[in-house]
C-alpha cells in the first residue's frame, strides 16, 4: 500500500484525491475477520449506585422534605478517610456521619451532601442509611428476606424504599 501525505498548503482537491485513493486501497485489501465476542452477561456489569427512600425525610432550611436519594458503593479510601478525621477521633460514633456524607451522592435535588446535612437528619433516617450502606457494601443488593408474623410466609422485600404494592 502506497501512502500519500498531505502537504501544508495543498489544495482541497488534492487532499480529497489523496483521501479517496487511500480509502480505495483499504477497501481492496481483504478485511481480517473480527474476533468473536462473547455475549455480555448480566454479571459483567457492576451496579455502583443505589436509589433509596428515607422513612421520614430530610428537611432543608426552606422546609422542603427530601426523601429520595442515591448512595454509591464505598471505596477503601471512603472507609479509611474518617479514621483521620478529628471529629471521629474525639467521638467514634461520628464515624457513620462522615462515612454517609461521603457516599450519599444525591438527596432530592441536593448533590453536595456533607456532614452538616447528615447531622440534621432524623435518627430513624440515619439508622436506615447505616443499614442500607451495610447491605449494598457487604451483600451487594438491597433485598432482605422477611417472614410475615401472622401467616409465617416468607418473602423478599426491597429495602430501597418502594411503597407496599408498588413494583
Amino acid at each position: 500500500m502506497r501512502r500519500r501525505t498531505v502537504t501544508p498548503g495543498a489544495g482541497l482537491e488534492e487532499t480529497l484525491d489523496n483521501l479517496a485513493a487511500a480509502t480505495a486501497t483499504r477497501q481492496e485489501a481483504p478485511a481480517a475477520p473480527a474476533p468473536a465476542r462473547a455475549p455480555r452477561r448480566e454479571r459483567d456489569t457492576l451496579q455502583t449506585e443505589f436509589a433509596f427512600e428515607l422513612p421520614r425525610g430530610y428537611v432543608d432550611d426552606e422546609g422542603q422534605v427530601h426523601r429520595n436519594g442515591t448512595m454509591r458503593l464505598a471505596t477503601a479510601r471512603d472507609e479509611l478517610k474518617p479514621q483521620i478525621d478529628l471529629r471521629v477521633k474525639e467521638n467514634p460514633a461520628y464515624l457513620s456521619v462522615v462515612l454517609l456524607a461521603q457516599v450519599i451522592t444525591r438527596l432530592g435535588p441536593i448533590t453536595d451532601v456533607h456532614t452538616g446535612i447528615v447531622e440534621r437528619m432524623y435518627a430513624t433516617d440515619v439508622a436506615f442509611l447505616q443499614d442500607f450502606y451495610r447491605r449494598i457494601n457487604s451483600e451487594g443488593h438491597t433485598h432482605a428476606a422477611v417472614t410475615c408474623p401472622l401467616c409465617h410466609g416468607s418473602f423478599e422485600v426491597d429495602l430501597s424504599g418502594g411503597r407496599l404494592g408498588e413494583s
